[in-house]
């Protein structure tokens, strides 16, 4: 009689309908937190006496501010993803393939913008080059100017920004494709008289076309998505911040309509992208192994590898040092000097002693836990049925998983708003807009693709037969997953996972539409400190906010190499 639960569950797990048993909470999740969101957006569109009046109005030539933050948008987004690739491809090929005086530091700090948050990355460099910046004001002074000689602003400043705080996206893409590349591919080119130009644009570059696509894609819908950069940079129109003025303005249906508009570009992109990767085979098919790095060898080269990977690394590390320095300063105090004048640790002592500089703190961590307990759950779920189960509407769920992040986080906001501000059996018949819950949610919703992407790329890699020997020997399914298949992803699932919390961390484009004063996250705060004037403690507030960042990538390489360790 004991032996009969265990019977029964195994003849559950071998049912045919045990498959929708186990997606069925996964398509509940995003049909009411992804579908019906978008929906609700959509049909606010569309509200009014005329079906698209808003659109109408959208694309009115008499009233243009509309197009013009449109082009802009979809400007800035593409001239950002060129740039970003330019630089993150070209460090990768130059640090995985030759090596020279200052390589290895400098492969370790090439890394420092992903522990930058957005808004901290955009504000570091309006304290650098900005007009006010410490740059400008330095060389004002420096030749009797009246004005300052040079400032970052405009579309180019929002782009430089960009360009700093994404370009390793391509970095770690191509780093990772350029060791795989095989040098016969190059040698046999070499052969055959092709020139190092031709080498690049026939061999190299079409070889790493997958991960140019997956980082361009990431870099546009972020770049599209951006909203303090364009604020401190002098660009007034750009969607997001049309988006952010209707929502302000009380505009709902103008709001929605840009959403939707948003939407279709960044969507449009998405497949365009798709189709571009998947007109050709990228596999390479030959057995060689990867080329070891070549030591530069001319005297002048080196010379001017040494003094190069000096400036990288000073430029590199200038944005986290100027925020640490102005985090001393007194607020106030810093007005006209080039350097603030007076100094104080009162601002870190009030991060952890005054209960109104410490909450927003608390609300980031507290909220980004939530969220990303639930993108473990319903991430690790969805992936193992993408990969290991075979059942009807496979396409749909993985559409609907990556959705969010095909979105702008100014959509998702703005779909969160148009479904929860009532009740609605999705909110257990309540109004979530103005709870803490609802900022929890938008980061679930956001960041469910990376832990998804990540758990699936380790599921793929993971021999099937090894489960099925486990239950082959009596172990339930329930076992097996538990012992053998989450420890054997645990890399992948750790990976995901970190990159949601940080992400979670530093959110801000969506939060600044969402949030309520008792929920003011980290991201809100150092923007509210900034525009009162409190340089000191928004600068303090990023630095936290980096440690915070730099405490679980350090946590996730400890943990990774522990499970490389346990697994040999």
């Amino acid at each position: 009689m004991e032996k009969q639960p265990v019977n029964a569950w195994t003849r559950m797990t071998h049912s045919n309908w045990f498959v929708y048993l186990l997606i069925a909470p996964l398509f509940l999740v995003l049909l009411a937190y992804v579908v019906y969101p978008f929906y609700q957006t959509f049909s606010q569109s569309f509200a009014g006496d005329e079906a698209f009046v808003h659109y109408k109005k959208f694309f009115d030539m008499a009233s243009p501010a509309n197009l013009e933050a449109l082009w802009t948008s979809v400007y800035i987004s593409i001239i950002s993803v060129l740039s970003c690739a330019i630089v993150g491809i070209t460090m990768a090929f130059l640090l995985e393939r030759y090596n020279f005086p200052g390589r290895r530091i400098l492969s370790i700090l090439v890394l420092v913008p992903m522990a930058l948050p957005p808004l901290v990355g955009v504000l570091s460099f309006s304290f650098l080059y900005g007009d006010s910046g410490i740059f400008p004001r330095f060389f004002q002074q420096l030749f009797g100017l009246e004005q300052v000689p040079f400032s970052l602003k405009g579309i180019w400043g929002v782009i430089v920004v960009h360009t700093f705080t994404m370009y390793t996206y391509f970095y770690l893409t191509a780093s990772a494709a350029i060791k795989g590349l095989d040098p016969a591919l190059e040698e046999a080119a070499i052969s055959l008289g092709a020139g190092r130009i031709r080498i690049w644009t026939k061999v190299i570059l079409p070889m790493l076309t997958p991960s140019i696509v997956a980082s361009s894609l990431l870099v546009f819908m972020i770049s599209m998505a951006s909203y303090t950069a364009p604020l401190m940079f002098g660009v007034e129109r750009t969607m997001t911040m049309q988006i952010y003025l209707s929502r302000t303005n009380g505009n709902l249906e103008m709001a929605a309509t840009q959403s939707m508009i948003l939407s279709f570009v960044s969507i449009t992109f998405l497949i365009v992208m798709r189709w571009y990767q998947n007109r050709r085979n990228y596999q390479n098919l030959s057995k060689g192994i990867s080329v070891h790095r070549s030591e530069v060898s001319s005297k002048g080269m080196k010379i001017f590898a040494t003094i190069a990977s000096f400036v990288g690394t000073f430029m590199l590390i200038l944005p986290i040092l100027v925020l640490i320095l102005i985090s001393f300063s007194v607020d106030g105090t810093w007005k006209t000097q080039i350097l603030p004048t007076d100094y104080t640790f009162d601002h870190y002592i009030a991060l952890f002693t005054d209960e109104r500089t410490w909450r927003p703190i608390w609300n980031s961590i507290q909220m980004g836990v939530i969220a990303t307990a639930g993108n473990i759950i319903f991430g690790v779920a969805a992936a193992y049925a993408m990969v290991r189960l075979n059942f009807k509407g496979k396409t749909l769920l993985d559409i609907l998983i990556m959705v969010p992040w095909a979105l702008p986080g100014t959509v998702v906001a703005v779909n969160l708003i148009a479904a929860f501000s009532t009740e609605n059996i999705f909110a257990f018949n309540q109004v979530l807009i103005g709870t803490f819950w609802i900022l929890p949610l938008a980061y679930f919703i956001r960041h469910l693709p990376l832990v998804f992407r990540s758990t699936s790329a380790s599921l793929v890699q993971l021999d099937q037969s090894i489960e099925e020997a486990s239950r082959g020997l009596g172990a339930t399914w329930w076992y097996s997953f538990r012992r053998i298949v989450v420890p054997l992803t645990f890399t992948g699932i750790l990976a995901g996972t970190l990159l949601a919390l940080v992400q979670s961390f530093g959110e801000f484009v969506a939060s600044i539409l969402i949030y309520s004063t008792s929920t003011i996250p980290l991201s809100v705060a150092i923007f509210q400190k900034l525009y009162a004037f409190k340089f000191g403690t928004a600068c303090a507030y990023g630095v936290l906010q980096i440690c915070l960042i730099l405490v679980v990538l350090i946590i996730s390489e400890k943990l990774s190499k522990g499970s490389a360790g346990s697994a040999i």
